[in-house]
């Protein structure tokens, strides 16, 4: 799909010449281990390095700039996988080819913006403007406070940390509030030198260009200096619970959430992902799965209920929204889906409605550039030579066997309802 290019250790470039989009796009991935301060001090620089540069000092200037390459996107952002830490820049422009003035070099120019936003930062006397770090640290804070105020997010995160307390898992990939106001402008610069010089990066490149001399010029383009870079391990290995919590608490809310989460063995790497993708999807990973069909729409006990799979880090989870006092009959329904899984009450629709959707969702997510390169810059983990097409002749080949087998390597860690005081007071 892409073609792998190694710069110097620890730097790659990937490239792909493609004629099915009129945009050219370009993501630069910098990984590092999971912390709390990492994550925090990372999430910050994204923000500040996406608001300015040193030849476009202030936000207004640089939108200006993009706007003059007939509204290039330029951003910033940061993720998680496993135990990493991902700061990603992404910027795209329109292919020269479509514009009325085809000698306009857009992409180079965009081109040239992503690298000094890297490494010529809009800095005062060698440190990122004070003002602006705090402006930063502000918008982070907020998002991760926004979290408390989305009860089904906050459930969830919740529920983590009861059963992966101080591990990847549960760790937000913006820190905590704590760690975000903990750094400095000082301390930022610090950041931005490790960054740059120690993490392990991955460049992307893709669109209707001339991969060949892009790959030529890769080593001007990008003067990332020649360090020993951090390895990672993408997948977190875990710490299952020896038997299951139940645990309520309760908030100013008006709906219940109950969620439970299970542990299994099967993680992203596992030679069964494929078998488990399948499982999840059966049970609860779709409108037609078991857990919408039975728990919401026949009984009526939930305003919704699904189950996600969280592969990097070997857990299940079933999410739910429930009025608090039908807690005890809806756990009960919820448990007798997934008993059904694990004796193998599947049936020919629910295989088929699967595979159609997961078939389905992998070919719209090359729809995009950016769904392209996300993709494939998780799947690489496992296989460079991944396609749609391979993931698709996977999960063609599961059977009712393989998904009973994939529900019987859940191991319940915890129930967790998170109800209204109200509720919770006239139990």
């Amino acid at each position: 799909m892409f073609q792998k290019n190694e710069l110097q250790p620890g730097v790659n470039l990937f490239t792909r010449q493609t004629a099915q989009f009129k945009t050219v796009s370009v993501a630069i991935k910098f990984t590092a281990p999971l912390t709390e301060e990492n994550a925090a001090s990372r999430t910050v620089l994204a923000n500040v390095l996406e608001d300015s540069t040193a030849h476009f000092p202030t936000r207004t200037k640089l939108r200006q700039a993009l706007e003059e390459l007939y509204g290039a996107v330029f951003y910033t952002d940061t993720s998680k996988r496993g135990n990493e830490h991902i700061f990603t820049v992404y910027a795209e422009s329109v292919n020269e080819e479509y514009l009325r003035n085809p000698d306009v070099p857009v992409f180079e120019q965009l081109l040239a913006l992503v690298t000094e936003s890297i490494f010529e930062p809009n800095l005062k006397n060698g440190f990122f403007d004070k003002s602006i770090v705090e402006r930063e640290k502000q918008t982070v804070i907020d998002r991760l406070g926004s979290v408390y105020n989305d009860k089904t997010r906050y459930a969830n995160k919740r529920m983590l940390e009861l059963i992966r307390a101080g591990q990847p898992a549960s760790q937000s990939s913006y820190g905590t509030e704590q760690a975000v106001s903990a750094v400095t402008h000082e301390s930022l610069k610090e950041t931005y030198e490790q960054m740059v010089n120690e993490d392990t990066i991955d460049i992307y490149i893709l669109g209707d260009v001339d991969t060949e001399e892009l790959t030529a010029r890769a080593q001007t383009l990008f003067p990332f200096k020649i360090e020993t870079r951090n390895s990672v391990s993408a997948t977190m290995a875990t710490s299952p619970s020896t038997h299951a919590k139940h645990i309520r608490e309760k908030q100013d809310m008006k709906q219940g959430k109950l969620n439970m989460a299970y542990s299994t063995p099967v993680n992203f790497k596992h030679p069964d992902y494929s078998k488990m993708q399948m499982m999840n999807g059966v049970l609860g990973g779709f409108a037609h799965s078991k857990l919408f069909v039975n728990v919401r729409e026949k009984e009526s006990l939930a305003y919704y209920c699904s189950s996600s799979y969280a592969s990097h880090y070997g857990l299940l989870y079933i999410m739910s929204g429930i009025d608090a006092e039908q807690e005890e009959k809806t756990a009960r329904l919820i448990d007798e889906q997934v008993e059904a899984m694990k004796h193998g009450e599947i049936s020919d629709l629910e295989m088929r409605q699967t595979l159609a959707l997961l078939s389905n969702s992998i070919r719209s997510s090359f729809d995009s550039a950016k769904g392209q390169i996300e993709i494939f810059d998780q799947y690489k983990l496992v296989d460079e030579d991944f396609s749609a097409d391979k993931l698709i002749e996977k999960w063609e080949q599961v059977t009712k066997e393989d998904i009973t087998q994939m529900a019987n390597t859940l191991t319940k860690e915890i129930t967790y309802l998170l109800s209204g005081r109200e509720a919770m007071d006239h139990e």
